[in-house]
């Protein structure tokens, strides 16, 4: 009997993967309680590829960015080899949290509570008076035992993907079904031409929720009359189709009308390869658990989720376009600034949506929801994923 059923009554869970005109949604304890996120954290992020953060935010060698996901510390070093590797954030010695705050590290990774130090490859160099005063070193310790534990990671699309307890495929295994979605329209041979825009190119949102509200709102377009009459003026809820990937490992929609509507003249480059029959398809996939991806003619966003606790995650919004002068030029600056705006403006609306669901899921009578057996097909493909991933 699966752990999860201590917490969780069992007709609970089962339902969630019923035919979906007979199905529940999530029940209120996967977003309120604090012992079925733990068990949530092996299952669902330490055991999948999930994304930290990004390659481009530490451009240079020494770069360090500290992360947490529901507690759990990692880091992020750009070393000398200009390779990025992802490290779990703890010094081997007493167990303090290495680094805190983002910043350059100039030579090593230093301790501040006994100044044990290791290199950007994790190696543990220096041990101060470990055996008496002025005695560095000492045979009763090898120091190669007390490394930095590292954690297997891949760079894809620049978001730093990861799986700590080394235990899925292969990550090209795991993303093959997405990307071959793509090739049709977006082929590899483009996505290499990507470029983070330093000007107008993140934002980071702050939702007083549980992360899988912002997964399970992102899949589906049948929001959008209401939360964002704005978006849906010029791209209609009739305008969208569902996106269901088989093995189930990502979700969403798509649009057929995706037709920027900026001031000025200039026009953003799109991606030599994309299909004229499809200028305006764009298309918005939840990649499971933790990152919401937009792909377009002229741009490509990453909306990865930081979950801190069960009710309060960081959003974090990186956007990249067709060649560097489109990303950092002053000649696109306008535009840039607009997008920002634009994708900033809605992911605000969603996030005022998402913590009064947060709220919601405190009554006592709320069965986990009802679906719409036509609206909601890619939401209930995510609660899907959830339950079979954690039984």
């Amino acid at each position: 009997m699966s752990d999860i059923y201590n917490i969780i009554n069992k007709e609970k869970l089962d339902i969630v993967s019923k035919p979906i005109k007979d199905a529940h949604g999530l029940p209120n304890e996967c977003y309120t309680s604090k012992e079925y996120t733990l068990i949530e954290r092996k299952k669902l992020f330490e055991d999948k590829w999930m994304v930290i953060g990004v390659a481009s935010s530490l451009p240079n060698v020494g770069d360090a960015k500290p992360v947490d996901i529901l507690g759990m510390p990692i880091l992020l070093v750009r070393g000398k080899d200009k390779k990025i590797r992802v490290f779990h954030n703890v010094c081997s010695h007493r167990g303090l949290k290495l680094v805190t705050k983002s910043g350059n590290i100039k030579n090593v990774i230093r301790c501040p509570y006994h100044s044990w130090s290791y290199n950007f490859d994790g190696e543990l160099v220096a041990t101060p008076h470990i055996g008496g005063m002025n005695i560095h070193q000492t045979k009763d310790f090898e120091r190669s035992k007390s490394n930095l534990k590292e954690i297997r990671s891949y760079i894809w699309l620049d978001l730093i993907m990861i799986n700590i307890n080394n235990n899925e495929m292969s990550f090209e295994e795991y993303i093959k079904p997405l990307s071959d979605r793509w090739e049709e329209f977006w082929p590899i041979k483009d996505r290499e031409l990507i470029n983070h825009s330093n000007d107008f190119g993140y934002f980071k949102l702050n939702a007083n929720c549980n992360w899988k509200f912002a997964i399970e709102n992102y899949c589906e377009s049948y929001h959008l009359p209401w939360v964002h009459p704005g978006l849906n003026s010029y791209s209609k809820i009739e305008d969208h189709y569902h996106i269901q990937g088989l093995p189930n490992r990502f979700a969403g929609q798509g649009t057929v009308v995706y037709n920027p509507r900026f001031e000025g003249k200039e026009k953003f480059p799109c991606f030599p390869n994309w299909p004229k029959n499809k200028e305006n398809i764009a298309e918005y996939v939840a990649l499971f658990p933790n990152v919401m991806l937009g792909i377009h003619k002229d741009h490509y966003y990453a909306y990865w989720l930081e979950p801190i606790n069960n009710e309060f995650t960081l959003e974090h919004m990186e956007l990249y376009y067709v060649g560097e002068e489109a990303a950092n030029s002053k000649k696109f600056e306008s535009l840039r600034k607009q997008n920002h705006k634009q994708w900033e403006d809605i992911q605000k609306e969603d996030v005022d949506i998402i913590q009064g669901m947060q709220i919601g899921r405190n009554s006592p009578v709320y069965n986990g929801g009802n679906f719409s057996p036509v609206m909601d097909n890619p939401t209930h493909h995510f609660h899907k994923w959830v339950v079979q991933n954690l039984i």
